[in-house]
């Protein structure tokens, strides 16, 4: 195996594959994903309050006749109560998955007790921790240490097989250190934990696991094998904590939306309101010729705050679940022309 392709092998093809550098890039990632919900919800609505003003002040939009004006209230009304409708049923369907029977609550408890146990074997400690942030962590340790001992068992293999696997370990290593960082300042619930998770690339690591376990199967010694196998454990333990750890906190994200929607919703709707108030009087707005646009587009504001908000946590739950749509070795971001694992049928027999 030559030197590029033992280098493209360990190129990692994870979560992040494809990021940029830049301001732009680096806004985009935090309008997305890594910004604080309520201030990509103020950011939205100021935008929505710039574009009214200086729509009034091009003269493109004007706020005299109170025909449209009335009509558009009356369609904000109408739209926040379907708005308002739609998060319930979300809550809902939130709420169905707690819900269940005697059997299916065992099954799910079992399952829980199982993977813990799992944890608790391959980590070498009494119990599994309780804090799902802390599991992640003992799985991350878990795997660091697996590839610094296959590393060691490797050191006396020939160069062909000794290189490509401890390359591999380093590239492991380094990875296992910055997801640990990450989480050690993290607390559950808040996106960073998440967001470190869901960018460790346990998939390419796994698959590389397997790929040089098999292709050197020959040459490994029983213990390197032995040794490839509870780190290939590992990682696929961690695939699984992942995955429950980013289910349980996209709902307590969705149960927040539904929270921060119902309390904007009545201001919202009392907003809609206020706007057609304001035209009912025959003479005329009851509001000053030079003051009204600005009242009314920041009443306008106030009414989409609803929508802003649902802007801003639809993206980064999309988002999430976009980047870790796949389970195991499974990679979408990876170009199939790319990487030197071509492999034919028949090969290995």
């Amino acid at each position: 195996m030559g030197s590029a392709e033992t280098d493209d092998t360990l190129e990692s093809y994870g979560a992040d594959v494809g990021g940029q550098t830049g301001p732009l890039a680096r806004f985009h990632e935090w309008f997305l994903v890594r910004g604080n919900r309520l201030a990509v919800t103020a950011l939205l609505s100021t935008g929505i309050l710039a574009l009214l003003v200086a729509l009034h002040e091009l003269g493109v939009i004007e706020f005299v006749d109170p025909s449209p004006v009335t009509r558009v209230a009356s369609g904000m009304i109408a739209g926040t109560f379907s708005l308002v409708t739609l998060v319930v049923s979300v809550n809902q369907l939130i709420l169905s998955q707690e819900f269940g029977a005697v059997g299916k609550a065992g099954d799910r408890f079992e399952s829980v007790v199982a993977f813990r146990e799992a944890v608790a074997d391959e980590a070498a400690v009494p119990a599994t921790p309780t804090a799902p942030t802390r599991v992640l962590e003992l799985i991350i340790e878990s795997i660091r240490h697996d590839a610094v001992e296959l590393a060691a068992i490797v050191a006396d293999h020939d160069a062909e097989v000794r290189d490509p696997v401890v390359r591999y370990t380093n590239d492991v290593q380094e990875r296992a250190d910055r997801v640990d960082n990450t989480l050690e300042k993290s607390a559950f619930g808040t996106f960073s934990a998440v967001s470190a998770a869901i960018n460790y690339d346990e998939a390419w690591q796994l698959y590389v696991a397997t790929h040089l376990r098999n292709a050197h199967d020959d040459s490994l010694s029983p213990a390197a094998t032995d040794q490839f196998d509870e780190l290939i454990d590992d990682l696929k333990l961690f695939s699984v904590a992942r995955e429950q750890f980013k289910t349980t906190y996209l709902q307590r994200e969705l149960t927040r939306f539904s929270q921060l929607t119902i309390y904007c919703g009545v201001p919202s709707i009392l907003s809609a309101i206020l706007v057609g108030l304001l035209y009912a009087d025959v003479a005329g707005p009851n509001v000053s010729a030079a003051a009204l646009p600005y009242v009314v587009s920041a009443l306008i504001v106030v009414v989409l705050l609803p929508l802003a908000l649902l802007v801003s946590y639809i993206l980064r739950t999309a988002t999430v679940t976009r980047r870790t749509v796949s389970v195991g070795p499974m990679i979408p971001q990876k170009d199939p022309d790319k990487g030197p694992f071509d492999v034919t049928y028949g090969e290995e027999r």
